[in-house]
């Protein structure tokens, strides 16, 4: 059984090649500038790497070089092998709290929904519609960001505003990074071997996000009606006073979107170190005692650990924390730190094993009041796993 897993953007597509029968990925591969000049694509499969420039005027392009290269180079033998195709989906509201089939009216839904998500739902559609095309009668699933967040209860969920706008337009928590949260739940789950149990994982690269999760099910998250609320990011703010964006438009002689759009790309880790937004530059000028980069790093960790400490006592305690994504699966010394800060609550860290990467692995010590893991985490698996589960139904 093999299915694909498919994240496509406004002008990129990429996608994971699965033998369901054992979970081993088959190929894997980048379509990028799709429809913009210079498109080009490359795919890995058997330990090597394709690359090539190939005019891509839209998806349907992409997916059919996708489809033919993957026949081409030997990685299927036809098209008939692929039993099914897994979408990303951004934002699927508070009406999807679980992954579905695709149908005309999930794609209507998501046309609906693009103004809660509108750089990645429009996105989302070409990319089902370009499938769609090209595979016509192979099953399609949808697997939704917002979807594992939708157990929130409404003091979670709503924000203390007039609840006209929530009834009315939709104002609420929605969260993001929901199939990665709930990939490391199953994954502790698993560790654990129980139902029962307290987590907050923290899933921090570029993007992060901090959920509480109890029983299996999402209390609270960090991200909220858009993925620019919560902890401090590479280039996003995080949350912030909303009275500094009139107090910047008038400043500048900006608009209220052109204020956004820094708070989203010129601010976090980027804006306060003037620097860059990847965290393993920010802890090298550390090490050279740039004070930037010392403050980003220390906000950018105090941040986390607010959000932990907060969640501690939502939860009424915590049986695990989780670190996954870029910064949290390979940042020692982030992680660390973290920690540390965290002593207060009984978390004690072994330094050797916060030295390992890759792999699932236990940093916290015997004697600590909280278990600590690094895991790494895998939307595309659980996106095919997903599709496997409903086109079997």
């Amino acid at each position: 059984m093999k299915i694909i897993s498919i994240n496509a953007g406004s002008s990129s597509l990429k996608f994971t090649l699965f033998d369901m029968t054992d979970e081993t990925v088959i190929a894997s591969g980048l379509f990028e500038r799709i429809g913009i000049e210079g498109s080009k694509y490359t795919i890995k499969f058997h330990g090597e790497k394709v690359s090539q420039e190939i005019e891509m005027n839209n998806h349907t392009d992409a997916v059919n070089v996708l489809l033919d290269k993957l026949v081409d180079l030997g990685i299927i033998k036809s098209l008939e092998e692929i039993d099914g195709v897994g979408h990303r989906l951004v934002h699927g509201k508070d009406k999807y709290s679980e992954s579905v089939l695709i149908t005309d009216e999930v794609v209507s839904d998501l046309d609906k929904f693009k103004d809660f998500a509108p750089l990645h739902n429009p996105a989302n559609i070409l990319g089902i519609n370009a499938f769609r095309e090209v595979l016509p009668n192979v099953p399609m699933v949808g697997v939704f960001d917002t979807a594992f967040h939708q157990t929130m209860d409404a003091t979670a969920y709503l924000y203390p505003v007039p609840y006209s706008w929530y009834q009315d337009y939709g104002v609420r928590k929605y969260g993001f990074h929901g199939t990665s949260h709930r990939y490391i739940t199953n994954k502790v789950k698993d560790i654990l071997g129980r139902e029962e149990f307290r987590l907050i994982s923290c899933h921090i690269g570029n993007g992060g996000s901090i959920t509480a999760i109890k029983n299996g099910k999402c209390v609270d998250t960090t991200m909220g009606f858009t993925p620019l609320a919560g902890i401090m990011m590479g280039t996003r703010s995080g949350d912030v006073d909303p009275s500094i964006i009139p107090y910047v438009m008038e400043q500048e002689g900006k608009n209220a979107s052109e204020v956004i759009d820094d708070l989203n790309k010129q601010s976090g880790l980027f804006g306060m170190s003037e620097y860059s937004s990847d965290m393993r530059d920010i802890l090298e000028r550390c090490d050279n005692q740039d004070e930037k980069a010392i403050v980003a790093r220390d906000k950018y960790v105090r941040r986390i650990v607010d959000y932990i400490a907060q969640y501690y006592v939502l939860l009424g305690g915590t049986d695990v924390i989780v670190f996954t994504a870029g910064v949290g699966e390979n940042s020692v010394p982030v992680r660390r730190q973290i920690c540390e800060e965290l002593a207060c609550l009984g978390v004690k860290i072994d330094l050797d094993q916060n030295n390992k990467r890759g792999e699932v692995v236990k940093i916290s010590t015997d004697d600590s009041k909280i278990d600590v893991y690094v895991i790494p985490t895998d939307e595309e698996l659980m996106i095919a796993r997903d599709t496997l589960e409903l086109i079997n139904r």
